[in-house]
């Protein structure tokens, strides 16, 4: 059968896979969000503390994607865990990176002003610093987001969610008729939600940026 026949025979499947693949993708940006938020807030006074976060979290991306799940295998099993617990890792560089740099951007000034008026540390990073570093950091959660978009598909060597099962059955039955047909099926879907939350992620920068801020 051609492509379009094959979409329209398994459309039920492939709706339930990428739902389960931009689930699992939206959750993990969550957890690396908070976590890399977090972190940012913490190293960002300090040029060291930035450096080795930063380091760190390179480190962790410079492992191979496989290796990672295939490594967390055997500590917590097959099937979602190993997901998520990679995925979130994958996910903090940008999100710490631009989370430090977007921190150390914030003018003196407004920090200074904001001290003479009585508000305390966690009340000036709420309410300015954290608010003028958000066009950095959202940078991060959109280039993380891609990131583990394509990752998220080598879940499926562990029994993960999301399209990367349709890719690799593809890929286990090079030669029969549908082969080539589920791994485009995949590889487009992948490409779809990348696409989708991206416009996501633009019209959450509009609805959240002020224009002076974006200009």
């Amino acid at each position: 059968m051609n492509f379009w026949e094959y979409l329209g025979n398994r459309h039920q499947q492939l709706l339930t896979d990428a739902w389960q693949h931009a689930s699992a993708v939206f959750q993990c940006m969550v957890l690396a969000t908070a976590i890399g938020v977090l972190i940012g807030v913490v190293t960002y006074r300090s040029d060291w503390a930035g450096n080795l976060a930063t380091t760190a979290t390179s480190t962790i991306l410079t492992v191979p994607s496989l290796a990672m799940i295939g490594l967390l295998i055997p500590v917590v099993g097959l099937g979602v865990p190993p997901t998520v617990i990679s995925l979130t890792l994958y996910g903090l560089l940008p999100i710490v990176r631009n989370a430090i740099v977007g921190l150390r951007g914030v003018d003196p000034a407004l920090v200074d002003a904001a001290r003479g008026i009585g508000m305390s540390r966690p009340v000036r990073l709420a309410r300015v610093e954290l608010p003028l570093a958000w066009p950095p950091i959202l940078t991060g959660i959109r280039v993380s987001t891609q990131m583990l978009m394509g990752i998220a598909a080598i879940a499926a060597y562990a029994s993960g969610p999301g399209l990367g099962n349709e890719i690799f059955r593809g890929l286990a039955s090079l030669g029969s008729r549908n082969a080539l047909n589920q791994v485009l099926a995949g590889t487009l879907g992948i490409i779809i939600l990348a696409l989708l939350f991206d416009a996501v992620y633009v019209l959450i920068g509009r609805l959240t940026i002020p224009r002076g801020i974006r200009v």
